[in-house]
């Protein structure tokens, strides 16, 4: 199954909004949205998945919609898979990129090959 095309744009609507220039690059069978060079919020099907602080976590996993990251079979802290239920309205999916958005300056980029 392709990416969520309609999330899609909503997150790019979202990004544009606040005035965030964010480079799209498909990867992991989705969509990965870059700001400033660094991964900070993608789609993987029709889940939303959200780069944040670490320390932010547990946290996140309480909030509806939010479940562990295992894309490799493993949890991955820091890293959050948000279902639909968790992005239905515009509040909860600006709530999710904020919360990106305030991690991407202290995230570490990857390597360059």
């Amino acid at each position: 199954m392709p990416y969520d095309e309609y999330l899609a744009d909503r997150i790019r609507r979202t990004f544009r909004d606040q005035h965030i220039d964010a480079e799209e690059k498909k990867m992991m069978g989705g969509i990965c949205y870059l700001v400033d060079g660094k991964m900070c919020a993608g789609i993987v099907k029709n889940k939303l998945m959200a780069r944040i602080d670490p320390e932010k976590h547990q946290q996140a996993l309480s909030r509806k919609g939010g479940g562990e990251m295992d894309f490799t079979g493993k949890p991955m802290k820091g890293y959050i898979f948000v279902d639909p239920e968790g992005t239905d309205t515009d509040a909860d999916l600006e709530y999710w990129i904020r919360l990106c958005l305030e991690y991407n300056p202290k995230a570490k980029a990857s390597k360059k090959k």
